[in-house]
Parts: structure tokens; C-alpha cells; sequence
């Protein structure tokens, strides 16, 4: 299979290109802009995600011989735009929000600047990670922020596509989890992964000391052992009967959690183990794991919720056209107009007021036309929120790889701290903080 990424997008981006190459539109320099109108699900506040993806992504966004015989055998577009996507490289610019940011309706997460042609091909791409990624991140933030200092381990790959399931590994360690089951995650991006074992391996066994003791054989008593096969107290009973109290966790996957946790607790201490740690499953999200915060829980593994972004599976994200070139060279803002999806013209700036470091307002200032952009200087009390990711086709250090994910995950949790008490909520409200466009 072709390692190119040059089809992971729309027909209509090509058909584009091929009208823009005919009547000579497809070199004006133009500026795309990525944004959320609004934040999904009634989220207080949205996540950053999927950005070091995206730039490696775009790397390797090639029309190789493989991609081009496709589009000529299915009459995708003509011979001149098949001309033009042999030799396809994307050599303009990219600034944006940094990955694991904070991010509100209106703010220019990503900006696109290049010729029309090159500008508009990436549109696909980058709602498809940017969407799914920074929706996964931002229920994970949800759920981190519930937990507490508690740890979370996500546990979701088989409730997503497999490549998607990886994705959403990575969103969720950026935002606050811990660790993952999934191994490509852990191999691909360095992140720390956990597991023991699934109710069939106390079926496998004749009886539940069988396959507890086999366990602790193979992985020492510091291992975590399912004592919820069959009934809950016995099944801690044979478990410390095999462990002894110096047994490291049990976990929890089924019943009324909080009953069943502080039940667990009791009798493990009765029998001695009172360090063994207990960790909670069973479809757990954010108001879960909310309601178990007075609980004798010690970590928590979430699945289905957090890999679908907790019911918001997308973040609503758009890719428009902002500016362009006129013939002289100087910009022109244009903006969509259409009902309840209007845009906001103009190439933009992004800052967060800071009030003695809690944020109090998203500021996007919008140059219009030949108007510079605003600077830092011009926002003394605000945070610069846009960095440069791509400069001239050269992809930036450090948003890459195993790299930029220790990065996005250490600025998301710097950044998070920021937010106003009342973005901690998690009930449907408004943004957290307004968004004043200047």
C-alpha cells in the first residue's frame, strides 16, 4: 500500500484545482483559516489535537505513480491537473494554535496561507485529524479535570477504527491521560501503555484461584487482578487468599460503581490488604468519574467514551477561504455570508487575556486588507497564542513525533491551568471565557 496521504481527501478539492488551473486562479495567494463556530456538546472549552499528526501527514502528501493512475483511470480530473499534481509539493505556510492549546468559538486554530491550488487541497486533511483528535482531547480533558490526581489509563481500541483508535490515544495522553492499552500507540508515540487481563482468562481456568495464582506467576504480585467474573467479595477473597495482602490492585468492571468500591475497600482492608489500590472500568465518562470522586477508587479506565469524544465525536471544526491576493498583491478579505455559518474575513491574530494568570477573553484581532497583522506588543495584558508550523514548505522542529507529544502534553497541562473556575464545570453551559474579535 502507497504511503502517500495524497488521497485522503475529497474529489471536489481536485475539481477545484482543475477549474482554478484553466481560468488562471489556481497560483493567487490565498489564506485559509480553521475554526469552530461553536464548541460541540455544550463544552466549556475545546483541546488543541492532532496538529504533529497533521504536519507529518502533509509530508508525505504526494502524488506518487500509484495515486496518479487512479485519477486518470477514473477520469478524476484532466491531463493538465494531473500535470500539475506529479510534481505537488505544499510550499507555503502554516501558523497556528500549538497542539494541546485551549481553544474557543472563532479562534484561527490553524491559518493556511499559499497559492489557491496548494491551499485548498489540504482542506480534507485537516478537518479529518483536527476534528477527530481535538474531540477526543477535549473529553479527555473533561475526565482528567474529574479525576483529579487520580490517574486515568484509556482502554477504548475496540470501540474505534484501528487507526482511529490510535489517534485517539495519542489525543488523550496529550490531555491528561496517563497511559493506554493500545501498543502501536506506545510504540508510535512513546506513550506509557498498561493491561493485565480480560475476563476470559478467568474462564480459561477451572476456578478463580487457578487463574488468579497463574497471574501472579507470570506477572508478580504488583499486577491488577479482575475480580468480577463471578461474584465481587469471593472474588477478593481468592485474590488476596492467593496474594496475600501485599497484592498491588484489584479491578472493578461491573455494578453500581460507588456501592461496589467502597464495599471492596472495606473488605479489603478487613483482610489486611490496605494498600492494594482499585481501579474502576464499566463505561465510565466524565460524570462517572465526577461521581466517584468521594469514592476509594485509586485509578480509573475509560473506553468507548473518551475514543468517541464522550457524545461530541467531532469538533465541528471548518477550513474557509479568509483572504486572497487582488492583482496588485494587496489583500482582500472575503468571508462567507451565508445563514448561522457566517465567517469573519480577514487574516488574523490570536491572544489570551490574562488577568494575574487566569484567562478572562479570547482576542482574534482581524487585518483587513493591506493592514499588518497585530503583535504581541500591541496586547501587553494577552497571551500570543499562534506559533509557525510550517514556513516555505519546511515543516517546524519539534511538533513531531514522540517529541511533539511530550511537548503538547506538558503545554496543554500548563495552559489548562489558565482556565476560570467555572470552565471546570462540566455541565452544558457557554464558552468559558468570550471571544472578542477586534
Amino acid at each position: 500500500m502507497s504511503a502517500s496521504t495524497a488521497l485522503l481527501t475529497d474529489r471536489y478539492e481536485l475539481t477545484m484545482i482543475e477549474g482554478a488551473l484553466r481560468d488562471g486562479t489556481a497560483s493567487r495567494r490565498c489564506v485559509f483559516e480553521l475554526f469552530a463556530r461553536r464548541l460541540p456538546g455544550g463544552r466549556r472549552f475545546g483541546v488543541v489535537a492532532g496538529t504533529g499528526r497533521l504536519l507529518s501527514l502533509i509530508a508525505d502528501f504526494r502524488f506518487g505513480e500509484e495515486e496518479l493512475r487512479f485519477l486518470r483511470d477514473g477520469r478524476v480530473v484532466d491531463a493538465e491537473t494531473i500535470a500539475f499534481l506529479e510534481s505537488f509539493r505544499f510550499s507555503g505556510s502554516l501558523t497556528g494554535y500549538r497542539e494541546g492549546e485551549l481553544y474557543f468559538p472563532g479562534s484561527p486554530i490553524l491559518t493556511v496561507e499559499g497559492t489557491f491550488a496548494e491551499a485548498v487541497i489540504l482542506e480534507t486533511l485537516a478537518l479529518s485529524v483536527l476534528n477527530h483528535d481535538s474531540a477526543v482531547a477535549t473529553a479527555a480533558a473533561r475526565m482528567s479535570i474529574a479525576a483529579g490526581d487520580r490517574p486515568l489509563a484509556e482502554m477504548g481500541s475496540r470501540r474505534a477504527g484501528e487507526r482511529s483508535a490510535v489517534a485517539a490515544a495519542r489525543a488523550a495522553y496529550i490531555a491528561g491521560f496517563g497511559a493506554t492499552s493500545n501498543l502501536e500507540a506506545g510504540r508510535a508515540w512513546d506513550i506509557p501503555t498498561m493491561g493485565t487481563a480480560a475476563h476470559s482468562w478467568t474462564l480459561l481456568h477451572d476456578d478463580e484461584e487457578d487463574a488468579f495464582r497463574a497471574q501472579i506467576a507470570a506477572q508478580g504480585l504488583d499486577t491488577t487482578l479482575l475480580v468480577d467474573t463471578y461474584d465481587i467479595r469471593t472474588g477478593v477473597e481468592a485474590a488476596i487468599r492467593v496474594a496475600g495482602p501485599g497484592l498491588g490492585g484489584v479491578r472493578i468492571d461491573s455494578g453500581d460503581l460507588p456501592v461496589v468500591a467502597a464495599a471492596v475497600r472495606a473488605h479489603l482492608d478487613d483482610l489486611g490488604a490496605v494498600d492494594t489500590r482499585i481501579t474502576v472500568t464499566s463505561d465510565l465518562d466524565e460524570y462517572a468519574i465526577a461521581a466517584l470522586a468521594a469514592s476509594p477508587v485509586d485509578a480509573y479506565g475509560v473506553g468507548t467514551s473518551v475514543v468517541t469524544g464522550s457524545g461530541s465525536p467531532t469538533a465541528g471544526m471548518v477550513y474557509k477561504l479568509v483572504a486572497r491576493q487582488d492583482a496588485d498583491g494587496g489583500w482582500v478579505s472575503v468571508a462567507k455570508a451565508s445563514a448561522d455559518k457566517a465567517s469573519t474575513g480577514g487574516r488574523k491574530s490570536a491572544f489570551r487575556r490574562l488577568r494575574e494568570g487566569t484567562a478572562t477573553a479570547e482576542v482574534v484581532a482581524v487585518a483587513d486588507g493591506f493592514e499588518p497583522l497585530a503583535t504581541a506588543a500591541q496586547h501587553p495584558d494577552a497571551r500570543p497564542l499562534q506559533v509557525d508550523l510550517i514556513r516555505s514548505g519546511e515543516i517546524m522542529p519539534g511538533f513531531e513525533g514522540p517529541e511533539g507529544v511530550r511537548a503538547a502534553r506538558a503545554h496543554h497541562l500548563s495552559v489548562r491551568a489558565e482556565l476560570p473556575v467555572r470552565a471546570l464545570g462540566l455541565s452544558r453551559s457557554g464558552p468559558a471565557i468570550p471571544t472578542h474579535v477586534v
